[in-house]
């Protein structure tokens, strides 16, 4: 949210979409992102899907309400129908974060998040500490250490949008 709100400048309202069937995403969305929003004064607007049949009817509510900004959550509905989002937050010249890379590789606007890689070897850690006969309950609970922060540019000509040069000098990855 804050770097949505570094890049767009004025920004005041912000789509979240999620899946409203996850846990995950409930939480997120009801818990996490509120406070942020708050601290940021921004203003949340719920746009939620339950299946596939969903999007079409979000899409035009998001369109009618016009936020300044798309944050797309993510879970397995979301996963399967990022060509979806994307399209329409490009068609839509809405700025878009999402929660993971392969997102803003494939024309989503911004994404920060832990590096996947990382945390993959840290998974595979703790399974050889549990397969030697570790119990997961004696082993340590961890927050990832490496972030990564990708930007398509691409992205933001196609919705005429200029990314200010402190943020581009903290992007990671930068999609041209």
């Amino acid at each position: 949210m804050e770097l949505l709100k570094e890049v767009v400048g004025k920004v005041a309202r912000v789509a979240v979409l999620y899946q409203a069937n996850n846990a995950r995403n409930m939480f997120e969305f009801k818990e996490v992102l509120p406070a942020s929003a708050r601290a940021l004064g921004l203003t949340l607007q719920r746009s939620e899907v339950s299946d596939a049949d969903d999007f079409e009817r979000v899409f035009a509510a998001i369109n009618k309400d016009r936020p300044d900004g798309l944050h797309v959550l993510g879970g397995p509905l979301m996963n399967a129908n990022v060509k979806r989002t994307i399209g329409f937050a490009l068609k839509s010249r809405l700025p878009s974060v999402y929660e993971r890379r392969e997102d803003v590789e494939a024309g989503g606007l911004m994404f920060y998040g832990a590096d996947e890689a990382e945390s993959y070897q840290r998974v595979a850690y703790f399974v050889d500490r549990i397969l030697k006969g570790a119990k997961p309950a004696d082993l340590p609970v961890e927050q990832p250490t490496k972030v990564e922060f990708a930007i398509n540019l691409q992205t933001a000509k196609k919705i005429g949008l200029t990314i200010p040069p402190q943020v581009l000098a903290r992007a990671n990855k930068l999609i041209k």
